[in-house]
């Protein structure tokens, strides 16, 4: 039997052995390097994101005060954010507000459906802290059911002209947006000077969508 170190491997063998040697030297490093590369990541990460998200805006705000028997009548939808539970609505939005005898607001909202139709939803608004507060709250399920808190919303008036004829109403998520106006068309430099009052709120006027009013 002959001995191991006196058995001859052909050059190319010895070649090929020397770079697979070496592809899996490499290997091995960017593997290692990898998984410093996500340890040291998963270890910072946390600040790196902390310092690269931009500040949160500061939370939304109400007007100072709402003259709500001067707010009642009807206000035309101009634009909205999306939202699931208008989506059978293409145009002709708008709300109505009335007085109830109990102090709280009647709403009756309305708009047409594809097929031509109109489409009423009869609910009610009840304000959150003083008489002047522009913090309300609306819900259009049954009476019987308004005890429980989740079958209210929130409709916050956030911006509103000292005329009561162009108004925007949000909550405080801002997930929620409407524009309403006293007329079915808006003086274009006063949609645009509400839409730069509303961005300085946080809101991100570019999820909009007009309303059509025929």
């Amino acid at each position: 039997m002959p001995r191991i170190d006196s058995i001859q491997i052909p050059s190319p063998v010895l070649a090929r052995l020397s770079f697979a040697s070496a592809r899996l030297r490499v290997l091995v490093s960017a593997l290692i390097t990898a998984l410093i590369s996500a340890l040291g990541l998963a270890l910072v990460s946390p600040g790196v994101q902390a310092q690269s998200q931009s500040p949160s805006p500061p939370p939304l705000r109400a007007i100072d005060s709402l003259d709500v028997p001067r707010y009642m009548g009807r206000w035309y939808e101009i634009a909205k954010f999306p939202n699931w539970f208008q989506r059978q609505c293409v145009g002709n939005t708008s709300a109505s507000y009335s007085l109830r005898p109990d102090g709280q607001v009647q709403v009756l909202n309305e708009c047409r459906r594809q097929n031509g139709e109109m489409e009423q939803a009869l609910g009610q608004a009840r304000q959150l802290g003083p008489a002047t507060s522009a913090r309300l709250q609306v819900r259009f399920a049954p009476q019987w059911l308004s005890l429980l808190p989740f079958v209210w919303g929130d409709y916050w008036v956030i911006d509103l002209d000292e005329r009561y004829e162009l108004v925007a109403v949000s909550e405080p998520k801002r997930e929620y947006l409407w524009v309403l106006s006293r007329t079915p068309v808006v003086d274009e430099a006063r949609y645009a000077a509400l839409l730069t009052r509303l961005s300085a709120q946080g809101l991100d006027v570019r999820r909009l969508e007009s309303t059509p009013q025929r």
